[in-house]
Parts: structure tokens; C-alpha cells; sequence
């Protein structure tokens, strides 16, 4: 798809708009933070919703259908809804687990596609009112440029994982746990955040220098993708099937700030994700 002038009016205007829903729920998701949150279990007690995840996402989905009707939205708590040919891909907070627990690392990402092709993407962290955003013109932090440089040698480098999750330690077995404690012998710190997007948004700002995943969705990466892409870096997407498609839709990455070289980090995931392709995980 070329970015052409029309397009990229249109990539623009759809940033605008999902600027405008991430940030309007930022008052809400301020005032609920550490003020004593109840949250429920989802598929186990590792994967946690609250009340503030749900009424987010209504609040977004209202605001992105009403500026953009011809649309429909891939939501983590509503799942697919509406007929259009711009698709919104939504998660109202990424990272609820440190949401949950006063932690102040989780944020909104929203992001729009065209026919699998990523136009727009926004990464809101409305505790430290931090807004990442990107478009087909390039990639900003509330409003400025978005140019960092990332540590090109790896002993020196600073890389966020969520790896291993408790799922993944069931899955992988001991092979998780060598994983894990390779990226930690190579890096120069490895990060456990907890928040695919907003790990995403900080390689995309220069402040780490990589970062990888397994058992993604969609709306844990998509906005990151584009933010990652346009500051200059590279994702990296990895498939079970080993098959093609946009890279949001594959289950696990490898993102790296430009000029960063992280060679460990991309085999470690390519074992990972041969092993469990070899098992007949899809």
C-alpha cells in the first residue's frame, strides 16, 4: 500500500482520533488507580480484568465509531464488532495486572489498519500523561519527533520481556526458565514490565533498546508495530505456521530501536518458537 497524499491524510486524521479516545480516558483511569481496585480472572489468576478495563473500552469504542462510522473494532474485552472497512484494534489498559496492583506501568493502545496494513497507532500512559503516537508520517511523544538510537552492542543493552509468564513456564517447561537466564547473561539488564504496548512505545522513545514476546494478541502489539517502525527500528514478527500476514497478527516478536543489534534475543525466540511448532502448537 503506498502512502499516498489522501493516505496519508487519512493515517493522520485517524491518529487524531484515536488520540482523542485514548486520552479521554485518562481522567477516569487516574482517578482508580491504587484506590483500591477490584479485579477478576479472565482465562486464569495470572490474566486479570477489572471494571475500568470494560467501561475504557465502551468509552473508546463509542468515541472511534462516532468520528469514524465507516469502522469496526477488534477489542480484547468486547472482541469483533461492527461492519467497516477501517479496523480499530483496542486495548483499553495494557498491563491491568499493574494496574490492579498500584504498579505504574500500563497504558491505552489503540491502533487503525486498511486491509491488514497498520495507518495509525497510539500508546497513552495516562499516569505520566506520556503520548505516543504514529501515523504514515512518522512517530511522536506528545507531539515532537520521535528520534532515538539504541545501543548497538548487546552486552550493554537494555531489553524488556514479559517471558516467561506462568503460562509460558507450563508450556516451555525447562526450557523457559535457559531462555530466560540466557537473555539475562547477555543483556546488560532484562526488564520484566508486564506491558507489551508500553514496552513497545519506550523502544520506539530510546529508553530500552529491544524488546521481545511470545503468546501476543493483536491488541498488545499493533500500535506498537507502527510506533516502533517509524522511529526507525525493525519487528520482527514470528509465526507457529511459519505462513505470512500482518505482523500484529503474529504471536510473537522481536522489536529493536534502530541501530540496535540483538542477535541473542532473535534465536532465543526462533528456538522457542520451533520447539513449540515441532509440538504441534499453532
Amino acid at each position: 500500500m503506498e502512502p499516498t497524499e489522501d493516505l496519508a491524510r487519512l493515517s493522520a486524521r485517524l491518529r487524531d482520533i484515536a488520540a482523542d479516545a485514548a486520552t479521554g480516558v485518562g481522567p477516569g483511569l487516574r482517578a482508580a488507580f491504587r484506590s483500591g481496585i477490584s479485579a477478576g480472572h479472565k482465562t486464569n489468576a495470572h490474566d486479570l480484568v477489572t471494571e475500568h478495563d470494560r467501561a475504557s473500552e465502551e468509552a473508546i469504542v463509542s468515541h472511534l465509531l462516532a468520528c469514524e462510522p465507516d469502522s469496526r473494532v477488534l477489542g480484547e474485552e468486547g472482541g469483533h464488532r461492527g461492519h467497516g472497512r477501517i479496523e480499530w484494534i483496542v486495548d483499553p489498559i495494557d498491563g491491568t495486572s499493574n494496574f490492579a496492583h498500584g504498579v505504574a506501568f500500563f497504558c491505552v493502545s489503540i491502533a487503525a489498519a486498511l486491509e491488514g496494513e497498520l495507518l495509525a497507532g497510539v500508546v497513552y500512559d495516562p499516569i505520566a500523561d506520556l503520548l505516543f503516537t504514529a501515523d504514515l508520517a512518522g512517530a511522536y511523544l506528545n507531539g515532537a519527533p520521535l528520534r532515538p538510537q539504541a545501543e548497538a552492542e548487546e552486552a550493554r543493552a537494555c531489553l524488556m520481556t514479559d517471558y516467561p509468564s506462568a503460562e509460558a513456564l507450563a508450556l516451555d517447561g525447562p526450557a523457559a526458565l535457559e531462555a530466560f537466564g540466557e537473555l539475562v547473561g547477555t543483556y546488560a539488564t532484562v526488564r520484566r514490565k508486564v506491558s507489551a504496548a508500553l514496552a513497545l512505545a519506550h523502544v520506539a522513545a530510546g529508553w530500552t533498546d529491544a524488546t521481545l514476546g511470545l503468546d501476543t494478541n493483536p491488541w498488545d502489539v499493533a500500535a506498537g508495530v507502527l510506533l516502533v517502525r517509524q522511529a526507525g527500528g525493525s519487528y520482527l514478527p514470528f509465526r507457529y505456521d511459519g505462513g505470512s500476514g500482518p505482523a500484529h497478527e503474529a504471536p510473537c516478536f522481536v522489536a529493536v530501536g534502530p541501530g540496535g543489534n540483538c542477535p541473542t534475543a532473535v534465536a532465543v525466540v526462533e528456538r522457542l518458537v520451533a520447539a513449540r511448532r515441532a509440538a504441534g502448537r499453532r
